[in-house]
């Protein structure tokens, strides 16, 4: 069969004799990365305004911390926590050798790659993404499943399906299809390890959307979005509905976020920042690819009986590379990538500083190199660091090898972090505070409390850290619109970055519609991304399993018929650091589920209201 298929009419009319109640759900899940619940409006995402107006409003809605886009992604597939799941962020230390790009094998990389997850994924094994996806189990009980959309987190709803034959929605693995598919190497040569199309797939790729492959990320993101959707509502759905059996849809869209990351309409500027007209275009044109496959659903008559639910992975700031005035205002910027490393080489009596993404090379910070990307080893070399950083955005990682004397280093360098300006929150390790006198880091909060530590067996961090978030001063959108967040990045003052725990980070776009969801409903109860999964699981009757307890919980009150799940809004605070600096949580309790609202030190960070 090719694109211009269509549903058999035995298949259509076994459909229209089967009794409603005997009819398993269709799902579809559809993730705009990086959309901030009050971006979506009627101009700028009309489909998802008129979605969560008739469905259900998620309106108290949260992302996991580090609200970064493989850590979240984790939590969408599996219902767990990061400590569970072993996702911690988007670029980790995983302490072994991984080559996924030219030069040197490196152990501190970033995680939105199909070689580096399959790399990951063999070394650790059930350590990390041990859990049983949604995907999975669906096609475990005889759904198909198709997965779209951005690489990475793609691959991290159903890891196995990187090994698609991908030739149609009915094989073992089902289809899956990122950015790389159709390319066997990178633009660096090294090998995709994605999927390539094969049989009526191969074909239908040529003949909807007129290339191969998809393009490659653009700003706005529009051309590879636009073959990606093609190929989505005119091969892959006509073929679901041709199955005449029930499936799960997985479409993650690359915008907002790529366009948020990198549009340069406010280069140097706070305001508009990430509120400017690439970015309100890159919302629309996510907002536009939902709409193509709802209308592809109706097309097909798939859409009575398909419960659609949309999320984003985290919310977005605008970066501010400085520390601003008392009123919002940010004159100089000051804080270029690296400044965490650059700082704790300094204060580790000038060690030197090597650059992961740079092949392990020696930075010359005495001539004004910094490290690409933020993360760096410290050290005497590479092979013997005494501390490791890995910058996620928004927060940073700490790693401190083991030794005698890592106990020492890790409050040397946690005892001057308290005194920087850019610092937002403090999370130190469990083990760490239990090894010697809790005291030693006092002004922090365990990593425990973010439910960062679980069965998971990937390397965690010795210390992470948040940075400081603010108003932008002029704006005049509302404080969490208006959020500027500082940020380890190669990225600019007025380009956008995530990663902070501010609300407007913690704060995601959560909407739900379909004869299983309540009708013109705004959910009060919290709700987050380790929800989806379990709420999903028990509409299409899947279990899902695997190492851990850090689990999400089922949001039955927006369900039809669903009754309401009472919540309450606490406050978790550290014991004061020096000049009673204190790390301050305030989270929401469901279900004995913990919702992060906002979490650091009073004054620093947007949308904690302690003082």
């Amino acid at each position: 069969m090719t694109f211009t298929r269509f549903a058999s009419a035995a298949a259509l009319c076994l459909l229209a004799a089967l009794p409603a109640q005997a009819q398993q759900r269709n799902v579809v899940i559809f993730i705009a990365d990086g959309l901030r619940y009050d971006s979506v409006t009627p101009e700028t995402a009309p489909t998802m305004y008129r979605l969560k107006k008739e469905g259900v409003d998620f309106a108290n809605s949260h992302a996991m911390y580090p609200t970064v886009t493989t850590a979240n992604a984790s939590t969408i597939a599996t219902g767990h926590y990061l400590g569970d799941t072993g996702d911690y962020g988007n670029s980790l230390n995983f302490d072994f050798p991984i080559q996924c790009q030219l030069g040197p094998a490196v152990s501190v990389t970033f995680l939105e790659d199909d070689c580096v997850l399959k790399s990951v994924k063999a070394h650790f094994g059930d350590g990390y993404m041990g859990q049983t996806t949604l995907a999975q189990a669906a096609r475990g009980a005889g759904y198909s499943t198709v997965i779209v959309g951005k690489k990475g987190p793609a691959a991290i709803q159903w890891l196995s399906a990187l090994d698609s034959n991908d030739d149609n929605v009915g094989g073992p693995l089902g289809v899956f299809v990122d950015d790389a598919t159709n390319h066997p190497a990178g633009i660096d040569k090294m090998p995709s390890m994605s999927t390539i199309l094969h049989g009526d797939l191969a074909n239908d790729a040529f003949a909807v959307t007129g290339a191969g492959a998809p393009p490659f990320t653009s700003t706005p993101n529009l051309t590879q979005q636009a073959w990606l959707l093609s190929l989505t509502t005119q091969s892959l759905i006509p073929s679901l509905s041709n199955q005449a059996k029930p499936f799960v849809l997985i479409f993650w869209s690359r915008d907002p976020d790529a366009t948020q990351h990198g549009a340069v309409d406010s280069s140097g500027r706070i305001v508009p920042g990430i509120n400017s007209v690439d970015a309100r275009e890159a919302i629309y044109n996510a907002d536009s690819n939902l709409k193509g496959i709802m209308d592809a659903l109706k097309l097909w008559g798939l859409a009575d009986n398909t419960d659609i639910f949309v999320t984003a992975d985290h919310g977005f700031s605008t970066i501010g590379k400085g520390i601003p005035t008392a009123d919002g205002d940010l004159r100089v910027s000051t804080l270029a990538n690296g400044f965490v490393a650059l700082n704790v080489a300094k204060w580790l009596g000038g060690e030197k500083v090597f650059d992961p993404d740079h092949g392990n090379l020696e930075v010359s910070v005495a001539d004004g190199e910094r490290p690409a990307n933020g993360s760096a080893f410290i050290g005497p070399s590479v092979e013997h660091p005494r501390a490791i950083v890995v910058a996620n955005g928004g927060t940073d990682f700490l790693y401190v090898p083991n030794g005698a004397d890592k106990r020492d280093t890790a409050k040397l360098i946690f005892a001057k972090l308290l005194e920087q300006p850019y610092v937002g929150a403090l999370f130190v390790n469990d083990a760490l505070l239990k090894s010697g006198n809790k005291a030693d880091f006092a002004g922090a909060l365990p990593m425990s409390a973010m439910n960062l530590i679980g069965s998971s067996s990937v390397p965690q961090p010795d210390i992470v850290i948040g940075f400081r978030s603010f108003s932008a001063k002029g704006c005049k959108l509302g404080p969490l619109m208006c959020a500027v967040e500082i940020a380890d990045t190669g990225l600019q003052t007025g380009q956008g970055m995530h990663g902070t725990t501010s609300r407007a980070d913690t704060r995601n776009f959560m909407a739900a519609i379909g004869p299983d969801f309540r009708k013109a409903f705004v959910d009060p109860t919290p709700v987050s991304n380790a929800d989806i999964a379990p709420t999903l699981a028990h509409l299409i009757g899947v279990s899902l399993s695997g190492p851990g307890n850090l689990t999400g919980r089922a949001a039955t009150e927006a369900l039809a018929g669903g009754k309401p799940v009472a919540f309450q809004k606490k406050t978790l605070v550290s014991d004061p650091g020096p000049g009673g600096q204190r790390t301050i949580l305030e989270y929401q309790d469901a279900d004995g589920r913990h919702y992060f609202d906002a979490a650091g030190i009073p004054g620093r960070i947007v949308g904690l209201t302690a003082k």
